[in-house]
């Protein structure tokens, strides 16, 4: 990797972290196909998972007295066994099916969100959440099904937060452990991530201020444009 990729993934990987940790989500928007774009498809959602990973145990330690585990329970399960059958299929996968995936997630989880929500929040949580948890292990992104399956828990803005933090965790770590056997990490994306470390403790600190000085209808719209993001970056991306 060339320093201007390099400078082009520690960029990615800062806005990816701030969105992350103000809105609970919206990481791999940034990062997946920033990173797919230097490194390859596969890699890339392989080294996203990774820094995502890191970036959610800055998360849980900034978010620690606002995390609902047992509200949350159903769904980091439910997450954590999509995300590991969806990142077997990865390992197995053709390059341009996986590339073909990341699109076709994000279309699909859009018009859900603007059509389908309210009878998705119908079904609970979990259903989404086992959803968000297969899409995300194949091709990197969850779209707004992980939102959805939040969503559907009632909490406010901070505990939604806290749970975002403790379902994406387990879920990258999921990744990440199924990746690293397939040989998709090594030493050279370990160096990276011990160069964000920095970039994660400030961003943060900074997404939780943001978090704390938006009320309940700023969360909101801060949320759902995330979510919508997912398919500018699908325009941008075709």
């Amino acid at each position: 990797m060339g320093a201007a990729e390099l400078v082009v993934v520690l960029l990615a990987t800062v806005v990816a972290f701030l969105v992350s940790s103000s809105a609970g989500l919206g990481g791999s928007l940034v990062l997946v196909p920033a990173y797919a774009a230097i490194l390859g498809t596969k890699e890339g959602v392989a080294l996203a998972a990774l820094m995502l990973a890191g970036n959610n145990v800055a998360k849980l330690l900034a978010y620690r007295r606002s995390l609902p585990l047992v509200a949350a329970t159903g769904v980091i399960v439910a997450t954590v066994v999509g995300a590991y059958i969806g990142a077997r299929a990865l390992i197995h996968a053709p390059e341009g099916l996986v590339a073909g995936a990341v699109i076709v997630v994000i279309v699909v989880t859009f018009a859900v969100e603007l059509r389908g929500k309210e009878r998705i929040l119908r079904l609970g949580a979990v259903v989404p959440a086992l959803g968000s948890g297969l899409t995300s292990g194949f091709s990197g992104t969850s779209g707004p099904l992980k939102g959805i399956a939040l969503r559907a828990l009632g909490l406010d803005r901070m505990h939604l937060v806290g749970a975002a933090s403790l379902v994406s965790f387990a879920s990258d770590a999921t990744k990440v452990g199924v990746y690293a056997e397939a040989g998709l990490l090594g030493g050279g994306e370990l160096r990276l991530l011990a160069l964000a470390v920095p970039l994660m403790i400030a961003a943060t600190w900074t997404g939780r201020r943001i978090n704390a000085s938006l009320g309940e209808r700023g969360y909101a719209w801060l949320f759902w444009g995330v979510l919508g993001g997912y398919i500018v970056r699908l325009a941008v991306s075709g």
